[in-house]
């Protein structure tokens, strides 16, 4: 089993800069394939970005497109996405998931760890 534990949210105004961060306890995360969502209230849960075991190929959601970028460090721990430009319509509770299905990384239900996620809160 895999727990994922994400760090970096807050709040932060419009304009400004997030960085989260997702690090697995006890293991490293250099084998799986990472994903970040994030679920707004009254909303489906949303692909943010994700980023392939080898760091090779990185896929971004249309709504964060040269804003948010999505990276791992080369020791294998820990997953970043980086949140620039931020808008009030970022502002939802961000979650890391790992081992998703390389060819299907937009979809959800092809992950099989989640975080518990990391409030991200964008004030105009």
């Amino acid at each position: 089993q895999v727990q994922l534990v994400e760090s970096g949210g807050g709040l932060v105004q419009a304009g400004g800069s997030l960085r989260l961060s997702c690090a697995a306890s006890g293991r490293s995360l250099s084998s799986y394939n990472m994903g970040w969502f994030r679920q707004a209230p009254g909303k489906e849960r949303e692909f943010v970005a994700a980023i392939t075991w080898t760091g090779d190929n990185t896929y971004h959601g249309d709504s964060v497109k040269g804003r948010f970028t999505i990276s791992r460090d080369n020791a294998g721990k820990t997953v970043y996405l980086q949140m620039n430009s931020l808008k009030p319509e970022d502002t939802a509770v961000y979650h890391c998931a790992g081992g998703g299905y390389r060819w299907r990384l937009t979809e959800p239900n092809t992950y099989a760890y989640w975080g518990q996620g990391t409030q991200v809160t964008v004030s105009s």
